[in-house]
């Protein structure tokens, strides 16, 4: 993304939560940005979220929950679902969340991900749940929980940090 796209794109979407921002107080844990305004950040930033049928559920300070919807091209051999495909709801996650707290910040970008594959998950939707475990002035460090819909089994474990600018 170029500078000048970058820029704009920052101060777009920064001007329409103004009212938002200078109104809530950090103190007060309602989030720094609402699920739509990160949809609409998804929509316009992402391409490939065409592709992946990623849903935020739940948005809350430092939390969130997202529904990963299924598709037969999720598949690998051995018929568990890939491992891309559960990696980019967790990043996504921890995105929202990381978002939920520091606001619009549409360049705070992964700096690591570590992932755990616990168990084959069933051919079905995905459930991430996701939260902040430290927030710092230029890190944030999350943890999603993946889980196969309908399902109290973990199939994957993540934790991952976040630069912010």
């Amino acid at each position: 993304m170029s500078d000048e796209l970058s820029n704009t794109l920052t101060n777009t979407l920064s001007n329409t939560l103004t009212n938002t921002l200078t109104s809530t107080s950090v103190d007060d844990e309602t989030p720094r940005i609402t699920m739509g305004q990160f949809e609409e950040l998804l929509r316009t930033t992402t391409p490939l979220m065409t592709v992946w049928p990623i849903q935020l559920l739940t948005l809350g300070w430092g939390k969130c929950r997202m529904r990963l919807s299924f598709h037969d091209n999720q598949v690998r051999p051995g018929g568990t679902l890939s491992g891309p495909t559960m990696m980019t709801l967790a990043d996504t996650a921890l995105y929202a969340v990381v978002l939920s707290r520091i606001g619009l910040q549409p360049l705070a970008v992964t700096s690591d991900l570590s992932f755990r594959f616990l168990r084959k998950p069933e051919q079905r939707a995905l459930i991430a749940d996701a939260e902040i475990l430290r927030l710092g002035r230029k890190l944030a460090v999350g943890e999603v929980r993946i889980y196969s819909e309908g399902s109290d089994k973990l199939v994957a474990h993540a934790t991952g940090t976040y630069a912010i600018p």
